[in-house]
């Protein structure tokens, strides 16, 4: 029944993903002919070093065309925070322009403020043209080797010259940048007129349309940054291998010796002393306290980990190729909410298993475990967007949109995955009798203890995953482009079989030590390496990226507070799985009456 309903959810989702997700495309397959007009779209403004903190490309007093019309955008697209509008640049097919006026502009004192905080800060620009990206900056700073930031000149650039490639009828590159020569004076609060200009130069060539967004990705693919990659898969796989063969064959060996020595017990005196792992085993499957909590765990961090194999399909298949845009963003809500079914399932066959009688309240607490604290998170960090006025802050409608998909979706999902896990009539299994008194625990040395466990079992595969993390984050909380997932994929799944494996590893010693309440233990070692990412964070954070200001830093270490307690459930979920596996494979292989 639990594989029938698995199956048929992956292929509910597979289905449904084909229909909302675009197929491989590299952006408007338009034709056109020369003198047609070709889609131009502003989109957002921001600090280079906060990617989180953009705004509407017209909130800063730039020349605005006579009718501003906005793009209708996907959810993905609201999501990530593009604002898409008509530029007031016409950008014709195969039409050259030479110092083009935008518009002749007199700008007041609050608008030379305005631009003047902004260069400061280091604001670029984003549009896109037929689909294809365009930065640039708004001006520079003028230091001439000055250390006094009041002594520093701030220039404004009014010249933009677009150098755009096509291919017979296609747009295939298109390359924006200022003119250094052309500058206005912002350094002073006072009036200045300003002439906005730009020309347009179209050059032919001879890359294919279908390739026009490789270049975009040949960054993260130039050799020495391969060769950084596969270093860092090496060494990973070096260093687990190592560690984990070291560890398995002690396992092995000392497992092996347990069952000699447990055999030949049964056939010794009866008045031996009882020790080590066998003479638990009437306590060793004991159900564990707040074993609906623990359900609840298990079904959040298994739609996790299936959400996560679903996105990994669909990069490697070229669904999230550079700049399409939302593509992600939707992906995530989509199969989230298609899954949500997994979760509710898993949870109450789980918990039913361990004779659980509330399960209802068992539902409600599963659907609440992740999307709670993500959504309180959410209210904050939108209500700080909104503060500041930025396109991080979602629009009424999309925040609607969502609220839909959750309760059109997501939970009517979740209960009917809740009611056939309930039915499944599945059993616990237990290889052993549990007695009727548990059996006490004898004192153990403080490294045996919660937390130094939980230390020792999130260290190994972070260390596994720490390299590939840099280029993660510079890809996430920066301007890098990430479109490695075949590696990406592979550090994936290193970090599964460490996780596994330190777990089982460190589960049999503290069942060695006579310690039975392993359940809890063991999901959480396994989802400790959620907090040594969460630690990372504050290193990247402090020493290797230049984000300042509240916003930027509330979104950072909010929303990765959400991405690290989803890998903790995750990860925790395969570590009790495994651990889970190894319990039952062991006290199999003896005789325990």
């Amino acid at each position: 029944m639990e594989r029938k309903m698995t199956v048929t959810c992956y292929v509910v989702v597979l289905i449904m993903l084909c229909c909302v997700l675009p197929a491989r495309s590299d952006g408007s397959d338009h034709k056109y002919k020369a003198g047609d007009s070709v889609p131009l779209y502003a989109n957002k403004v921001g600090p280079f070093h906060n990617p989180s903190e953009t705004y509407r490309f017209f909130d800063l007093p730039f020349c605005a065309p006579a009718h501003v019309k906005e793009k209708k955008e996907a959810l993905g697209e609201v999501l990530n925070g593009d604002r898409l509008v008509s530029a007031p640049y016409k950008l014709d097919f195969m039409y050259d322009k030479d110092s083009e006026i935008v518009c002749k502009k007199k700008l007041s004192k609050e608008e030379v403020s305005q631009f003047r905080s902004a260069v400061a800060k280091d604001y670029y620009f984003q549009m896109y043209y037929d689909d294809l990206p365009i930065w640039g900056f708004l001006g520079k700073v003028g230091k001439d080797g000055k250390s006094d930031p009041i002594e520093y000149k701030y220039y404004l650039f009014k010249h933009l010259h677009f150098e755009i490639f096509y291919n017979n009828d296609h747009v295939v590159e298109i390359n924006a940048r200022t003119d250094p020569n052309a500058l206005v004076d912002i350094t002073e609060d006072k009036e200045v007129d300003v002439d906005f200009i730009y020309s347009v130069k179209w050059k032919e060539t001879t890359t294919p349309f279908e390739k026009r967004m490789e270049k975009y990705s040949q960054s993260s693919s130039l050799p020495h940054h391969l060769e950084i990659h596969w270093f860092s898969i090496i060494n990973s796989c070096v260093t687990v291998l190592l560690l984990t063969g070291f560890l398995a064959t002690i396992l092995m060996r000392v497992l092996k010796n347990d069952f000699v020595k447990y055999a030949h017990d049964e056939e010794a005196a009866d008045d031996q002393e009882e020790t080590g792992w066998k003479y638990i085993h009437g306590d060793v499957f004991r159900y564990p306290k707040y074993k609906s909590l623990l359900a609840a765990a298990l079904g959040s961090g298994t739609q996790l980990f299936t959400l996560t194999i679903f996105i990994f399909i669909l990069a490697l298949v070229g669904v999230f190729y550079p700049y399409n845009r939302g593509a992600l963003f939707t992906a995530l809500v989509v199969i989230y909410a298609l899954t949500s079914g997994i979760a509710g399932y898993t949870a109450a066959s789980f918990y039913c298993q361990l004779e659980g009688t509330n399960w209802v309240r068992n539902l409600i607490l599963t659907g609440g475990l992740f999307c709670g604290p993500l959504f309180l998170t959410f209210c904050f960090l939108n209500s700080v967007a909104i503060g500041y006025s930025a396109t991080a802050a979602l629009p009424f409608g999309t925040i609607v949109v969502i609220f839909l998909i959750w309760a059109l979706v997501t939970s009517p999902l979740l209960v009917l995955g809740g009611i056939a896990g309930k039915n499944s009539k599945a059993e616990f299994q237990a290889p052993c009798r549990t007695t009727k008194y548990p059996r006490e625990i004898p004192p153990l040395p403080w490294y045996r203890g919660t937390l130094p466990q939980m230390a020792m079992a999130g260290f190994l595969p972070f260390s596994a995953i720490y390299i590939e993390l840099y280029y993660i984050f510079a890809s996430v909380w920066g301007h890098r482009i990430y479109t490695i997932y075949s590696i990406l994929f592979i550090v994936f799944i290193i970090l599964v079989i460490v996780t596994a494996f330190i777990t089982v590893a460190l589960t049999y010693f503290q069942l060695a030590a006579e310690d039975h309440e392993w359940w809890w233990r063991a999901f959480l070692c396994g989802g400790s390496t959620g907090l040594f990412i969460y630690g990372y964070c504050l290193y990247y954070y402090y020493a290797r990226s230049d984000m300042t200001g509240f916003m930027q830093t509330s979104f950072f270490f909010g929303y990765m507070a959400c991405i690290c307690y989803g890998f903790f459930l995750m990860l925790g979920n395969v570590g009790f799985r495994a651990a889970l596996f190894f319990v039952r494979h062991i006290y199999r292989s003896i005789k325990c009456e």
